[in-house]
């Protein structure tokens, strides 16, 4: 059976800004998107999330697979998610994994994003939540300097954690994730990665305006749907 990418990849509401993901949420209205990727980690003022979230609810946006959380948000913010948009995968940053007790009763529901700092804490236990938010350009970045978060991934690579995934450019030059993408091209990194890492939904992490990121899903279609799709 072939696989299809266009359900799993996400158009991401990111922004440095509560104005920036509020906009961004507009235009995706405009165009009758319904289902879309959520980045809060840099929201820091509970206010500004409530902002976006007053504009949530008047959008059509039904789903909200993804969510990419901070690590003082509210048990409160995670069930209006989860009740409203039906959000599944609630993404951390390692350095947070010791503070999820606070999120105690939704731990499957968390997914660990790894640094790239060559540390992993002894308080890292992937198998302690949902699994793996495996973002796809640090993981180029991991391999290309043989980490020890590249080596702690590759150690679970025959378990069934590898939940969703956050998607950006890459630059082999300067061996670096980019956030803002300028060609598409930056994209095909992708190809050299192992299956196992991609997950069931795929947010688009770029702080490119969501016109843009509507262009990057559809080479993202075509590329991930050929790489798994071919003969071997």
């Amino acid at each position: 059976m072939k696989l299809d990418f266009s359900e799993r990849i996400l158009l991401g509401l990111t922004g440095w800004t509560a104005k920036s993901v509020i906009t961004k949420i507009k235009d995706i209205d405009k165009r009758d998107i319904t289902t879309a990727a959520l980045f809060m980690e840099i929201i820091k003022d509970k206010n500004d999330r409530e902002k976006i979230y007053s504009v949530l609810k008047k959008s059509k946006i039904q789903n909200i697979p993804l969510v990419h959380i901070r690590q003082d948000m509210t048990r409160d913010e995670i069930e209006f998610l989860k009740k409203n948009y039906k959000s599944k995968y609630f993404t951390i940053h390692e350095e947070y994994f010791s503070e999820i007790p606070i999120l105690r009763g939704y731990y499957k529901d968390l997914y660990l994003e790894m640094n790239t700092d060559n540390f992993v804490s002894k308080k890292i236990k992937v198998e302690k939540i949902g699994g793996f938010c495996i973002d796809l350009s640090h993981f180029k970045v991991e391999e290309q300097k043989w980490t020890k978060e590249f080596l702690y991934i590759l150690s679970k690579k025959d378990k069934k954690i590898f939940g969703c995934n956050h998607i950006n450019g890459y630059s082999y030059k300067r061996n670096k994730d980019l956030h803002t993408v300028k060609k598409i091209s930056d994209f095909d990194y992708l190809n050299t990665l192992p299956e196992f890492l991609f997950g069931e939904a795929i947010a688009i992490e770029a702080f490119n305006n969501i016109e843009s990121q509507i262009k990057f899903k559809k080479y993202l279609v075509k590329l991930l749907n050929q790489k798994f799709n071919k003969v071997h």
